[in-house]
């Protein structure tokens, strides 16, 4: 008899993710990801999981709302996850990678497997026969966005994300920076390039000034997380200070203080050749990028490998299409998964994957589906995603207050996150024991 074969659109953090879940399963998965037959403007490699914004997967702490996500996925056995760790780079007390070896190492463990076939060519339709998950992302190219459309009978919804830029380690002036995290936690991980409130006042101005990439009137939706620095700037003159450039937790060494402003500097590979500009998002042409942040005294002589870009995020509205189990209202065998469900994150998009991938076993082998309990991480994102108000749906990062309450009141923060962190891996290891098998 021949055994069912999942449909998976899409190569990203979602995609694959659900790809191993169902092989695992002992199930075929035929992955389509177009790329490199037809890139999208922001992809710059072929490679499977590729990350095209910050390098970093967020906190790793207990008490973070990224932490306990990442140890919910570790127990459900994330590759993403696993691939992280693999290629980490430091990065205090976050987990940053190495984004050429993370897509590299995730793509070859793709090929290999025997149960996955990857097909390189872009889905127009969406397939009639099932189990089919769409996890294509932000993305999502502008045929396969008509298909959903005209699947939903609503119009996709749509932001707009920006990448930031990456200068070469060896044209940083050192002599002007100082490497350190903030508070001290976390080891000296970051690089530190200190203003002064006049070397701040110059580089604010030319900011504001700068030329920018015009945008059409249905790209101005702008993500709140992740706005433009320019577009953060253009709130105040002090609101750089109290975002991304904040000096709070950091002394320059030489002086002993506090600098007016800071601009951080994050490793992007394991060599330690590439940094990344800490929330300098933006959509300035890229002449002007160098123009502007080469008025940061750190980086007067930067190299610029990689400018930041603008690059449309488009999500479905999947509290009136989608159930917490991530099927569709109207065709219970097609899934959607990852950012286009409206979760915002490395991590969330790749742990909606997994579930997507349990959820298709499910199906296949006609058990019924049983989400995580809203107590955890996952639980109540999935919960949030087909639940929250359809008529003013924006995307969610993962965090504490989606969660229900505990059932005694903690005051101290650390022991509040803590108790939830507690509730959550507890409630998770219950579901893992009741609802997944490792029968193939």
């Amino acid at each position: 008899m021949k055994r069912p074969r999942v449909k998976i659109i899409g190569g990203g953090l979602a995609g694959v993710e659900a790809a191993f879940q169902v092989a695992r399963a002992g199930y075929n998965v035929d992955l389509y990801e177009m790329r490199p037959i037809k890139q999208t403007p922001a992809h710059k490699t072929p490679y499977l999981a590729e990350i095209v914004c910050s390098n970093s997967f967020g906190s790793v702490k207990e008490t973070s709302a990224s932490g306990l996500l990442k140890k919910e996925m570790e127990l459900l056995d994330s590759i993403v996850l696993n691939v992280a760790r693999e290629v980490a780079v430091p990065a205090g007390q976050a987990l940053a990678v190495d984004r050429e070896e993370f897509g590299r190492r995730i793509t070859r463990l793709v090929e290999e497997n025997e149960k996955i076939n990857v097909i390189r060519e872009e889905v127009t339709e969406i397939p009639d026969e099932g189990p089919v998950i769409i996890a294509t992302g932000p993305l999502t190219s502008e045929a396969l966005s008509s298909a959903i459309i005209r699947f939903t009978g609503r119009k996709n919804l749509y932001f707009f994300d920006a990448t930031t830029p990456i200068v070469t380690a060896s044209s940083i002036d050192m002599s002007k920076a100082f490497v350190a995290s903030r508070y001290g936690k976390g080891g000296a991980d970051y690089i530190n390039c200190p203003m002064t409130e006049e070397e701040y006042q110059r580089f604010y101005e030319a900011l504001l000034t700068a030329e920018r990439v015009e945008l059409k009137e249905f790209e101005k939706k702008l993500f709140e997380a992740c706005l433009p620095i320019e577009e953060i700037a253009a709130r105040g003159p002090k609101t750089l200070i109290f975002g991304p450039l904040k000096p709070v937790g950091l002394k320059d060494p030489k002086t002993g203080k506090t600098p007016f402003a800071i601009v951080q500097l994050r490793q992007d590979n394991i060599a330690g050749t590439l940094y990344s500009l800490v929330g300098f998002q933006t959509r300035l042409k890229w002449g002007e990028q160098k123009r502007v942040f080469s008025l940061i005294p750190c980086l007067r002589n930067a190299e610029f490998v990689r400018y930041g870009v603008m690059h449309r995020n488009t999500y479905i509205n999947s509290p009136a299409i989608l159930l917490e189990s991530l099927q569709t209202r109207k065709r219970p065998d097609l899934l959607f998964a990852g950012q286009i469900i409206g979760v915002e994150g490395y991590m969330e998009s790749a742990a909606m994957g997994i579930m997507a991938g349990i959820f298709a076993v499910k199906l296949i082998r006609g058990e019924k589906i049983e989400v995580p309990p809203r107590t955890t991480a996952i639980g109540s994102l999935l919960f949030y995603i087909a639940n929250a108000d359809w008529r003013n749906f924006q995307p969610m990062n993962f965090v504490f207050g989606i969660l229900p309450p505990l059932s005694r009141r903690i005051k101290d923060k650390k022991e509040r996150r803590l108790e939830y962190y507690k509730r959550a891996i507890s409630h998770m290891q219950e579901w893992i024991k009741k609802n997944l098998s490792k029968e193939s």
